[in-house]
């Protein structure tokens, strides 16, 4: 099976001026991917303004685990607990090794907690919008000065 490694978009970017921040996190996102797929991870969305990133990070513990989020960059590391030299496996399936997962997150969007529970790895995040930035409704005049809303007939 061939598989593509690198992600060329030339044709694209021509025609799609304003969106080169967008095929250069494609382009980023892509590269960084090495479909190792370790550890697997689900994102849920719980409502409209809040989401579950939640990781399976089975044999980590809290001390062995690292969340940041520096800007809007959210990264989740975990550091391999180091094993029992002294044991003579005769079958060794379950292998301990380091991870980075990063996760880039929208303008506004804050963690609100982090858990770890029964093999998982549960961050929350909330989006907190201010409030001089939520949207506000006008009300539209005519030229007399009045209010369209108000004047029926």
């Amino acid at each position: 099976m061939t598989r593509l490694t690198t992600l060329d978009l030339p044709h694209f970017t021509r025609a799609t001026v304003g969106f080169d921040r967008l095929f250069d996190e494609i382009q980023k996102e892509f590269a960084n991917t090495k479909s190792n797929g370790y550890p697997p991870y689900n994102v849920a969305e719980l409502n409209n303004d809040e989401w579950m990133i939640s990781i399976a990070v089975a044999g980590f513990g809290m001390a062995d685990l690292d969340i940041t989020l520096d800007k809007n960059i959210l990264t989740v590391e975990g550091t391999a607990p180091g094993g029992d030299e002294e044991v003579k496996y005769l079958h060794k399936g379950i292998a301990g090794r380091n991870f980075r997962r990063q996760f880039t997150l929208a303008e506004h969007i804050e963690v609100a907690d982090a858990t770890l529970e029964l093999g998982m790895l549960n961050i929350h995040l909330k989006r907190n919008v201010p409030e001089e930035l939520q949207p506000k409704k006008i009300a539209i005049t005519d030229f007399s000065g009045t209010v369209q809303n108000a004047i029926e007939g």
